[in-house]
């Protein structure tokens, strides 16, 4: 009683049926194929055979039972195969248009390893004569000093992760402000952009744990918005929500 209420119930609803179940989902595929054709560009051939897998007509009718719960057919797998080969295509199209997009955001000069300054003049010339719109990290070190080394080895990955921003360090001895740098404030960060320093860590080490890594400096700029979004990360997001459709 309570599933026929809910058939005629289905069958009311905007006086149309719905098909429930996998043979369901079949049937109304077949039906919303044929509804989306366009009559000028399907052949008479293909039209016919999406009408007659779209009218299963009366599920009491012996024929209509057999009609309605065949297996599929040739043409009707070449038909779905082409939707899927469709569907590929676009998502070509879609990876094709974020490498685009990307390479397009990405102009400008790209660097992709630490450059190691020597004197303060050329400290100076780097943060005055870069691209306005390059940003640069610098790191003011000295050996010996706690942390100094992890800094730069994660310097090394960072720079080839982000090749558009510009990574440097440079001997505190060498800037030639020794006195402003004193082991005490050691390491520290200073990061530029248009000629103006944007940020400044002194004892930068102190926000990291005892050992720390490349991926903890990543996240400490990131924090601060200091560090553009990864061309590798946006592509490999983009290819993993492809791969769950």
């Amino acid at each position: 009683m309570e599933e026929a209420k809910s058939q005629s119930l289905e069958e009311d609803f905007e006086g149309q049926a719905t098909h429930t179940g996998p043979k369901g989902v079949i049937n109304d595929w077949r039906k919303f194929k044929l509804e989306s054709e366009d009559d000028d560009s399907v052949p008479p051939r293909k039209k016919e055979i999406l009408r007659q897998m779209s009218s299963p007509q009366s599920r009491d009718d012996k024929d209509s039972k057999e009609r309605f719960s065949r297996k599929m057919s040739i043409q009707e797998y070449e038909l779905i195969h082409q939707d899927k080969e469709d569907e590929n295509s676009l998502r070509k199209y879609r990876r094709q248009c974020m490498q685009d997009m990307h390479q397009k955001l990405s102009f400008g000069p790209r660097y992709g390893f630490v450059y190691e300054l020597e004197t303060g003049e050329q400290f100076l010339e780097t943060i005055e004569k870069e691209q306005k719109i390059t940003t640069i990290v610098v790191h003011i070190y000295e050996d010996g000093i706690k942390g100094c080394d992890a800094l730069n080895s994660s310097f090394t990955c960072l720079a080839a992760e982000y090749p558009i921003v510009k990574f440097c360090k440079i001997k505190a001895s060498n800037t030639g402000a020794g006195d402003r740098f004193s082991s005490d404030v050691l390491p520290t960060l200073l990061v530029y952009k248009g000629g103006e320093l944007i940020s400044n860590f002194i004892s930068v080490t102190e926000q990291f744990a005892e050992e720390f890594f490349a991926g903890d400096v990543e996240s400490f700029l990131n924090e601060y918005g200091l560090l553009p979004e990864r061309e590798t990360h946006a592509l490999d997001q983009t290819n993993m929500e492809e791969d769950t459709e």
